[in-house]
């Protein structure tokens, strides 16, 4: 347990730089901070939650109850920036009033030089992408939600896994029998209609009754996807083709569209 904890702190550290000048940040507020409520914010709260976090009882249950993908975001509590941004200000005014402007700015040059080289290029980063749009979903949830779209009242549609995350990002209306947890391998769920649909071949046989069952008006398809059997043999029709997905809407689902007038 304490390896697993030791992982998940070292890999919020990043580089290390910020966390080190954090840490010597608590040190300076320690000696020189004298109000009771910002000792309370800075210092004392913050020891707690690291007591906490390197706690090895406290760690075994929240990873019984979340599981370690999600354990280091405890460490987002820590008023890191806010901590850092008091401290600088703080050594600048007394360097300041202390030794002149010429050392006090001096100072503020390399403590923002510490913080500029503290991290890493975000751009370089494989996770990050350009956004295709305003709303930063890809351009195929943006469309096809515009499309079976039914003003004044929600629709049930089923998507495939990789668009399942954005879907509410950017619709509210737009309902799913499953949703981003299905993308979270350590969290086990399981659905039936999300088992049918990621299959290399789908079988119409098997996903019709289940479109009925949860009640779906649309089912999305990757146009190159392959399925045995026609859906327009269940009562299906296709709604259209967007981004390389193909929409058909469930037509034994009664899809009532309310009188907004």
């Amino acid at each position: 347990m304490w390896s697993s904890v030791s992982r998940a702190f070292l890999g919020y550290m990043g580089t290390g730089l910020i966390v080190i000048f954090y840490l010597l940040a608590l040190v300076y507020l320690w000696i020189t901070e004298k109000k009771t409520y910002l000792r309370i914010v800075f210092l004392y709260m913050p020891l707690v939650l690291l007591a906490l976090f390197f706690n090895p009882l406290f760690a075994k249950l929240l990873y019984y109850l979340a599981e370690d993908e999600i354990y280091w975001r405890f460490l987002w509590l820590l008023p890191m920036t806010a901590t850092i941004a008091y401290t600088c200000t703080g050594v600048y005014g007394q360097l300041r009033e202390r030794q002149g402007k010429r050392w006090a700015e001096v100072a503020a040059l390399c403590m923002a030089g510490i913080i500029g080289v503290s991290g890493s290029f975000i751009y370089n980063s494989p996770s990050f992408s350009r956004a295709e749009n305003l709303y930063h979903v890809p351009n195929a949830v943006v469309e096809i939600c515009d499309a079976i779209n039914v003003p004044g009242r929600e629709v049930m549609a089923v998507f495939p896994l990789e668009l399942t995350q954005y879907v509410r990002q950017y619709s509210p209306t737009t309902c799913m029998p499953y949703g981003r947890e299905m993308t979270m391998g350590n969290w086990h769920f399981l659905h039936p209609i999300r088992d049918e649909m990621e299959k290399e071949i789908i079988e119409m046989d098997a996903l019709a009754p289940l479109i009925e069952e949860y009640h779906c008006h649309y089912v999305i398809f990757r146009s190159n996807q392959i399925i045995k059997g026609k859906p327009e043999d269940y009562g299906w029709v296709q709604f259209g083709v967007v981004e390389g997905y193909m929409i058909y809407q469930n037509m034994q689902e009664e899809l009532v569209i309310p009188d907004i007038n």
